[in-house]
C-alpha cells in the first residue's frame, strides 16, 4: 500500500510512525507547507519531499493518504483525492462547511473510496468510560464541557488565525461531536465569541467561545473553548449531572458522584490514539474491519458548529434544520 502524508506537525508524524510500525504500507511522500521542516522528515521516514499536496497526489500513484494540515484546505485537498480515487483520512474537520463536508461523504460513496475523518476522542479511555456510565447517572439535568489553554505569549501557530483555523467551534468541532455521540442530535444553539489581541482580524492572540447547546428531550449543555494569552489557567474539564448521580472529568481523572459518596474512576491514558486509528484504517482497507465514526454524527456535529457561528454572528438563538 502506497502512503503519502501531508502535513508535517504532530498528527502527520504520528500517522507516519504508525505506517513505519505497520510494516505492510510504505510512506513514499510527503507534503508540507515549509521545505526546512518536509525535507527532513521525509528524509527520516524515506519518502520524497513535495513542494505541496496538488504534487503529492498527482505525481505518486498513491493508494492512500493522511490529510495532517490545515483546517482551511481539508476540503480541497480531500476532493482532489477522492477525484483520483485515493482512499483519503482526514484529521478533522472534514470541511469548515457543512454543505462542503456532506458533498464529500457523497462523493467519496460516488468513487466507492474511503473516506475517514478522524475523531479519536471517540476511542480515547475517557469517552469510552463515559459511554459506559452513562445509563447509570439516568436522565441528565446538566451538562457542562470546558476546554481552556492559557499561554502566554500566544503562539505564532495558525491555529490562531481564523482564516487558516476556522470558527473556534468548527476547528475544536470534537467537542460536538462527543456530545451528539453521547446525548443525540442538537436542535438549537446560541453562541458567543470573543477575540482579542493586535493582529485582528487577521491573527488573534485569545479567544473565548461559549454555546447552548439544546437536546431534544430539553437537556441544554452548555460548551465553552479558550485559549491564549488572556486566560489564566488551563482547564479541561466535563460534568454530567443526572438523576441518580453525577459524573466529573476533570483533566486525566474521573469521579462518579453518588448520594453521600466519590468514586474515582480509570479513564485510561491518552497516547496512543492516533496509532490506533491509522490501524483501524489500514485493517479496514486490507479485510473490512469496522471503523468508528458515524458518518452521519460527524456531519451533524459539523452543522452545529455552523449554526453556532451564524448565532455569534446574529446573536439569535439558531435552529437546526433537517441535516439528512
Amino acid at each position: 500500500m502506497r502512503v503519502g502524508i501531508i502535513g508535517t506537525g504532530y498528527a502527520a508524524r504520528s500517522r507516519a510512525e504508525a505506517v513505519r510500525k505497520d510494516g505492510q504500507a510504505q510512506i513514499v511522500a510527503i507534503a508540507g507547507r515549509n521545505p526546512d521542516r518536509t525535507s527532513p522528515f521525509a528524509a527520516e521516514f524515506g519518502a520524497t519531499a513535495c513542494p505541496d499536496w496538488s504534487t503529492l497526489l498527482h505525481d505518486h500513484q498513491l493508494d492512500l493518504v493522511f490529510v495532517s494540515t490545515i483546517n482551511r484546505d481539508h476540503a480541497a485537498i480531500a476532493r482532489a483525492a477522492l477525484g483520483l480515487g485515493i482512499h483519503t483520512v482526514v484529521e478533522y474537520p472534514l470541511a469548515l462547511d457543512a454543505a462542503e463536508a456532506r458533498s464529500l461523504v457523497k462523493l467519496a460513496a460516488e468513487r466507492k473510496v474511503l473516506l475517514h475523518v478522524e475523531h479519536i476522542e471517540l476511542i480515547s479511555g475517557v469517552h469510552l468510560l463515559l459511554k459506559r456510565e452513562l445509563e447509570g447517572l439516568g436522565k441528565l439535568f446538566a451538562v457542562r464541557y470546558i476546554t481552556l489553554t492559557a499561554t502566554h505569549p500566544a503562539p505564532e501557530r495558525w491555529t490562531y488565525q481564523p482564516e487558516l483555523f476556522g470558527f473556534p467551534l468548527m476547528g475544536a468541532v470534537s467537542r460536538i461531536h462527543r456530545l451528539v455521540d453521547l446525548l443525540g442530535p442538537v436542535e438549537r444553539v446560541s453562541c458567543q465569541l470573543r477575540y482579542d489581541g493586535p493582529d485582528l482580524p487577521h491573527r488573534y492572540s485569545s479567544c473565548y467561545c461559549t454555546a447552548q447547546l439544546s437536546f431534544a428531550d430539553g437537556l441544554v449543555a452548555v460548551l465553552a473553548y479558550g485559549k491564549g494569552d488572556s486566560l489564566w489557567c488551563s482547564q479541561r474539564l466535563l460534568e454530567l449531572h443526572g438523576q441518580r448521580g453525577g459524573l466529573l472529568i476533570n483533566g486525566e481523572e474521573a469521579m462518579l458522584l453518588r448520594p453521600g459518596s466519590a468514586h474515582p474512576l480509570e479513564t485510561g491514558s491518552r497516547h496512543g490514539l492516533f496509532e490506533q486509528d491509522t490501524h483501524m484504517v489500514l485493517e479496514h482497507l486490507r479485510h473490512g474491519s469496522p471503523l468508528y465514526v458515524n458518518t452521519e454524527n460527524m456531519l451533524h456535529a459539523l452543522a452545529v458548529a455552523e449554526a453556532a457561528e451564524r448565532s455569534a454572528q446574529t446573536q439569535q438563538v439558531i435552529r437546526l434544520q433537517d441535516q439528512s
